[in-house]
């Protein structure tokens, strides 16, 4: 076998930036950075697309580099019904009233998990073939997030008009512009917040870490994001339940006690009052009117994938018009009707499962720690199972998390070629 002339420290150096590179690219293709739609459509698909193919020659790369694909699968049920959720999707086809918008979601969908997959068996890999590597699947998350946002956090000062929204009658400014919606912007930084936590935990660089977790609690501030504050508060106490470090959880107290009074600021004080803060959104009348009033004609298989109704938006004389439901569940309970609801419930159900059995105790905080926005996000806006977003892709993320693993038992061959090799399996914990 030809021997491989780059260092292995060179080699997971630039392996490195190449995984934040497609992570970053692959998440900005969810952004909306013209106003101009064709130009944003082609971006959208040279972004996604591109970046699967591109982590599929990484995932080839690590091979090359002598790691063995000798993969086993564990929650199965977790994955089939997703895949089954899916595919109830494209069979929606055959009744959706506007099947280009459909497909062209399910496609979407379909297009991230293969993206999720590979993205997430090269850490697999990494972890089972080379866990000298230093490559963590939650340092690449939060650089990656981290990014991003110093991306807004520029534009909030160098052009505000851009990067501000005005809501409620031009009275409130909320992060984000027409380049993204505030809630899922600020659902983004509780993602970021979760990821560099796990920094903190390994005690290297702090202060960068902490500065950090600072900027990104400022963006989701700045969001104006009910559930995003109430996510990272939610967060913050977790974690600090889990540590063991006297000094750190004394910190992380005092943080949070003291972000409290902004919370409240954000959360409480503003236009709606509690009755929007009971349910983080205010559109308790909008989904009333949704499930009983729209449901009913389709109550069985939906209106069709990603489709609240027979026309391009659900109009009722005891609400707002709306094109999509802000909430995740309710969103699939209108368009794969209650065999699809049924069928996302019980994927969730065995997701959790999954997540709550995971043995490695890092490495079931890095997945409660990252479902938590992105859950709560989901009773809110688009979520795990509404119209594409980045939330969906973290979900699928963690589904192969807890689902594809190295199997100990190789083949005759794959153990010859890990001789050849000199590598040697011995899995560690990725977080």
């Amino acid at each position: 076998m030809k021997k491989n002339t780059v260092t292995d420290s060179v080699f997971f150096r630039r392996l490195y930036a190449l995984l934040l590179i497609i992570f970053f690219i692959k998440l900005s293709g969810f952004f909306t950075w013209s106003e101009n739609v064709a130009v944003t459509r082609v971006l959208k698909v040279l972004t996604r697309v591109g970046m699967t193919v591109a982590i599929w020659f990484v995932y080839k790369r690590i091979i090359k580099r002598g790691a063995v694909p000798a993969f086993t699968w564990s929650n199965h049920y977790s994955i089939l019904l997703y895949v089954g959720y899916l595919l109830l999707g494209l069979v929606s086809f055959l009744w959706s009233t506007n099947v280009g918008y459909s497909a062209l979601q399910w496609f979407m969908d379909f297009e991230s998990l293969v993206f999720a997959y590979y993205f997430m068996a090269c850490f697999v890999m990494l972890d089972a073939f080379f866990p000298e590597s230093g490559i963590r699947l939650s340092n690449i998350l939060g650089n990656g997030i981290m990014l991003m946002m110093l991306i807004f956090i520029v534009g909030m000062f160098a052009a505000p008009d851009q990067f501000y929204r005005l809501t409620h009658g031009g009275e409130e400014a909320r992060l984000g512009g027409f380049f993204m919606n505030p809630n899922e912007l600020g659902m983004l930084g509780g993602v970021g917040i979760s990821s560099f936590i796990f920094d903190l935990y390994g005690g290297k660089r702090r202060f960068w870490v902490v500065v950090k977790i600072l900027a990104l609690l400022y963006v989701v501030v700045m969001t104006g994001s009910r559930s995003s504050t109430i996510g990272c508060l939610i967060i913050a106490f977790f974690h600090i339940r889990q540590g063991s470090n006297a000094r750190l959880k004394t910190i992380m107290y005092a943080g949070a006690v003291m972000a409290v009074p902004l919370a409240v600021t954000k959360i409480m004080i503003k236009e709606g009052g509690l009755d929007e803060v009971l349910s983080m959104t205010g559109r308790l009348p909008f989904w009333q009117a949704l499930i009983t009033e729209g449901l009913p004609r389709e109550i069985l298989l939906g209106f069709g994938f990603m489709r609240i109704d027979y026309t391009e938006t659900f109009v009722s004389v005891h609400t707002y018009a709306g094109h999509m439901t802000h909430n995740t569940f309710i969103q699939v309970l209108m368009n794969l009707g209650f065999i699809g609801f049924t069928l996302v419930l019980m994927q969730v159900a065995f997701t959790f499962r999954g997540f709550l059995q995971t043995p490695d105790k890092n490495k079931r905080l890095m997945l409660i720690g990252v479902i938590i926005p992105v859950l709560i996000n989901s009773f809110t806006e688009f979520g795990i199972f509404g119209e594409t977003n980045y939330g969906i892709l973290f979900y699928q993320l963690l589904v192969f998390y807890i689902c594809i693993s190295i199997n100990p038992h190789m083949t005759p061959a794959e153990r010859r070629h890990l001789r050849r090799t000199g590598l040697k399996f011995a899995p560690r914990a990725v977080n």
